[in-house]
């Protein structure tokens, strides 16, 4: 009973360390409401029936096909800057993602000063400020003899030197998960050291893959400040810079429609991707121990 008493009091509750903790849930709460509530004013928004961004006036679907002329189905501008976005979200994955995991098994694979020194360039490139970067491409660009400008060429350069050290990243986790015995074993049994990479590893190596391909898209498609700096004109604008290019403009809510059609987009591809890659790691181990592996590595290196 006394006990009992004494785990009830106000002291000894502030001290039993299995009390639930209120004050981080609060903080939590309070967090979660103060970043998603803008997000989903907007997107309300979004669905009113009229040109109003801060009344409401009734639900509707005009802006996104219902309006003749300023809907996202119907204004080409908003076409173009939709496709764009599109266009560099695809691209940019399909370079960006074999040439990290190329590069990830470089690394792996080589030992020494310079692979080690490589393998710190990368994950510098996770605390390089982004526009630093994009200034730094724009003077490239612009001020040397190059074979390309400012355009499509340049954003998708760009955006491949930023995300290359996602799936770089990745792979590498898990190539310190399964080790080379896989390998090893099926050149044992044979295999050339190519063929043992390609019908042994790479198949192993399709998780971390997968979740580089979608991280990698999700992040182009939301990309602003690279794409903002390296874009030449209207016509390679994205969603990003165009909702930036228009929000003082007196917009309609058609621009929140664009807005909420690309959230859609980056969450129905994080959500896929979380999916599918917990299906194609059910019941790995290996899994959950990659990120600590690898960054014990990289620290020991």
């Amino acid at each position: 009973m006394n006990t009992a008493r004494t785990l009830r009091s106000p002291v000894a509750w502030w001290r039993d360390p299995w009390r639930p903790p209120r004050i981080l849930v609060g903080v939590t709460v309070i967090y979660l409401v103060w970043s998603l509530l803008p997000v989903l004013i907007a997107v309300m928004f979004s669905f009113n029936d009229g040109r109003s961004r801060t009344r409401w006036e009734g639900f509707s679907f005009r802006w996104y096909w219902g309006d003749p002329v300023k809907s996202v189905w119907h204004d080409a501008a908003l076409h173009t800057a939709l496709l764009q976005t599109l266009k560099l979200g695809v691209v940019t994955t399909l370079i960006t993602v074999p040439l990290g995991v190329l590069f990830a098994i470089g690394i792996d694979r080589w030992r020494g000063r310079l692979p080690a020194g490589a393998n710190m360039l990368m994950l510098i490139s996770f605390v390089v400020p982004e526009v630093l970067l994009a200034v730094a491409l724009l003077f490239v660009v612009t001020s040397l003899a190059l074979p390309i400008g400012l355009g499509t060429s340049a954003q998708v350069i760009g955006l491949v030197t930023f995300q290359i050290a996602y799936p770089a990243v990745l792979v590498r986790a898990r190539l310190a998960t399964i080790g080379r015995q896989y390998e090893e074993a099926a050149m044992d049994l044979g295999a050339a050291p190519l063929d043992a990479l390609r019908r042994v590893t790479l198949p192993m190596l399709m998780p971390a893959i997968f979740a580089s391909t979608v991280l990698v898209f999700a992040d182009v498609i939301d990309d602003f400040v690279l794409v903002r700096y390296l874009s030449s004109d209207a016509a390679t604008e994205p969603v990003s810079v165009k909702i930036y290019n228009t929000a003082r403009a007196a917009p309609t809510p058609a621009l929140n429609a664009l807005a909420t059609l690309l959230l859609l987009a980056a969450l129905v591809a994080i959500v896929v991707g979380f999916l599918v890659y917990r299906r194609m790691t059910r019941g790995d181990a290996m899994a959950d121990r990659g990120i600590t592996r690898f960054a014990g590595e990289t620290t020991a290196g």
